[in-house]
């Protein structure tokens, strides 16, 4: 797998209630990810960029919304949520990587 794929895969972390219960609960971070990525580019890609150990990674597709707006039928687009668990002793802080960043 090339460094650049590597990079490519995570398009953001995932947060609501309850991605922030479990990661509180059970060590795991939610990501939404490219469509066509699989389990071991996920777990490579988190293991790549945030220096942690992984120890599974689940993927869900999650299909949109149909939704009626002022012109008819909507449909929202189809995406693709990973769950990611690392091991004990490891856990990703995003308010550091994002603080970090903006300097």
């Amino acid at each position: 797998m090339s460094q650049e794929r590597l990079l490519k895969v995570l398009l953001s972390p995932y947060i609501s209630e309850k991605s922030a219960l479990i990661s509180e609960l059970h060590n795991q971070y939610t990501f939404k990810v490219l469509p066509d990525a699989n389990k071991l580019e996920v777990k490579k890609a988190v293991e790549h960029i945030f220096k942690v150990e992984v120890s599974s990674v689940t993927t869900i597709n999650v299909k949109g919304k149909t939704r009626r707006t002022a012109r008819g039928m909507g449909k929202r687009s189809d995406w693709k949520k990973a769950y990611v668990t690392l091991s004990s002793g490891h856990f990703i802080d995003f308010t550091s990587v994002a603080q970090g960043a903006s300097q």
